[in-house]
């Protein structure tokens, strides 16, 4: 038996057919699957994407992107580069081309979307990393990537409650959070 290191997962990965309606991503050579997200998680998603113009953004979900020198393909619920950078195909997007990601967090992905993305978002320097939160009503904008592997962090970090403005400089944008769901009935998480 052959042991396989996190850079053998990205072929396993590659060549994973996953059952219908599942997620799957490979973060830091780990596969993870999630099931299909909630009703409310899709609207914060679409909402997102309606505020973003189209003329000057392209807004991708569940995109793969390639997260240089990691052994990572996340899937963001979202994914803004400028519509001039948008690769004609494939799979993957180069980390390098995009300027905002964006998960909206479920009960199963809390962990994942605080933790671990944040630190994989910036090893690949993307300069805005946007966290909604239908479990605590906030969104959380991540900037200013710095550092390496797993100790790559953001060194600015802003709560935004729901229903106030959201400042979104790196697309010139703000975003209205006044209609972002909550999820009731799930217990609070101690994040960011």
């Amino acid at each position: 038996m052959t042991a396989v290191d996190e850079r053998g997962m990205t072929k396993y990965f590659e060549e994973l057919e996953p059952p219908e309606g599942v997620k799957v991503e490979l973060l830091r050579g780990v596969i993870v699957m999630m099931a299909s997200p909630d009703i409310v998680h899709n609207m914060i998603v679409t909402d997102v994407q309606d505020q973003l113009p189209r003329q000057r953004w392209s807004r991708l979900q569940t995109q793969d992107i390639d997260i240089s020198g990691e052994a990572s393909e996340p899937v963001p619920d979202l994914v803004v580069l400028a519509r001039d950078l948008l690769p004609d195909s494939g799979r993957l997007v180069p980390c390098r081309l995009i300027s905002l990601v964006v998960e909206v967090v479920s009960k199963s992905s809390v962990h994942h979307d605080y933790v671990i993305k944040r630190s994989i978002y910036a090893a690949g320097e993307i300069p805005a990393y946007l966290i909604i939160d239908p479990i605590m009503g906030h969104s959380v904008l991540l900037t200013k990537p710095s550092g390496q592997g797993e100790d790559a962090d953001y060194r600015s970090q802003e709560i935004i409650e729901f229903g106030d403005r959201l400042p979104l400089d790196v697309l010139g944008t703000e975003l209205d959070t006044s209609e972002f769901g909550t999820l009731p009935g799930v217990r609070p998480h101690r994040y960011p």
